[in-house]
């Protein structure tokens, strides 16, 4: 029997569509419960830090436009570059912001920018242990092209521009960085306090003038060390030294609504001083990496819901899509 429905060209294109929604509403392959939360495996070593410079890792974030590629930077200390390696920590580059400042760089993100369809490196120079600087700044570059097994190389990129951030309620330590995917706003999360606090940037950002951020709601508990928006925007990932947690941010939702809703606690490694966090690329689970020199890169799978037939942590057109192209 033809399930496409015959020769019609239209219907063997609909069909698949119309039985895939009647077996999720069924319960043949139903959609996630509300209530229920996004599932993860505990940690896995999938690799070591290789390059000895990489001592002090605080921002940590999965290429999308390179698979298998890591960005890794240290904290304060260290000058304005950024590290690329492998998901199994084989070190490929090096990669200098020539012209930048490194004050006290805390945490990076992956998101869209000025250019359509180009991704860009947001660094966060936004570090403040003392709450005594009246700016903070993220710098936002290119995402360079990187191959995960080229020959290590040293790169000075140029190009980058600087945006400049004051907090509405005085200075204040902060070790998150985030950038919307779907609306390319930045996120910054304060950090020696309890609540952490949740400060907006909305694009398009300023590269001439201080943009002064708006203050969004805050955190159920404090001291967050690293954080992360996932590829499709549906959820965000938090972290601290023994914590982590997620909250679904369905479409039409703003993140400070999410975070303002019930989270979902996320397994984490025990680590040395864990700040780094990230989504893995297709947000099909996220890694963690700690200071320290030659540092485990631990990777927590998703477990997938049914329906979620790409494992990015929901069902949407792209699992109808999927489905689809298996009946045909």
């Amino acid at each position: 029997m033809n399930i496409n429905g015959g020769t019609d060209g239209a219907m063997r294109q609909t069909a698949p569509l119309t039985i895939l929604a009647t077996i999720m509403l069924t319960g043949g392959l139903a959609a996630p419960t509300t209530g229920q939360g996004p599932q993860f495996l505990p940690a896995q070593q999938v690799g070591t830090v290789q390059h000895s410079s990489v001592n002090e890792a605080s921002g940590l974030a999965a290429s999308r436009a390179n698979p298998d590629v890591l960005w890794i930077h240290n904290d304060s200390g260290d000058t304005a570059r950024v590290f690329a390696m492998n998901v199994q920590g084989t070190h490929l580059g090096i990669y200098n912001l020539t012209g930048a400042s490194a004050t006290d760089w805390e945490d990076m993100a992956l998101g869209p920018g000025p250019v359509a369809g180009q991704s860009y490196l947001y660094l966060g120079d936004i570090g403040d242990n003392s709450a005594v600087r009246p700016t903070i700044r993220v710098y936002r570059v290119p995402e360079p092209t990187v191959s995960p097994s080229q020959p290590p190389v040293e790169v000075d990129l140029s190009g980058f521009d600087t945006i400049t951030l004051q907090y509405p309620d005085g200075p204040r330590d902060a070790e998150t960085l985030m950038v919307d995917p779907t609306t390319a706003d930045l996120y910054v999360i304060s950090k020696r306090e309890t609540p952490s606090r949740l400060y907006r940037a909305a694009y398009p950002q300023s590269t001439s003038e201080t943009i002064v951020m708006e203050y969004r709601g805050q955190l159920p508990w404090g001291w967050a060390t690293g954080g992360d928006i996932s590829p499709n925007g549906g959820e965000i990932l938090v972290r601290g030294y023994f914590n982590a947690s997620l909250w679904r941010c369905p479409s039409g939702t703003t993140v400070w609504d999410a975070i303002a809703q019930t989270g979902y606690d996320v397994p984490l490694a025990s680590e040395p001083q864990g700040e780094a966090i990230c989504f893995h690329g297709m947000g099909h689970g996220y890694y963690t990496v700690s200071e320290g020199s030659y540092q485990p890169i631990y990777y927590y799978q998703r477990v997938p819901e049914p329906g979620d037939l790409d494992d990015d942590g929901d069902v949407d057109p792209d699992d109808f899509a999927i489905f689809a192209n298996c009946l045909d």
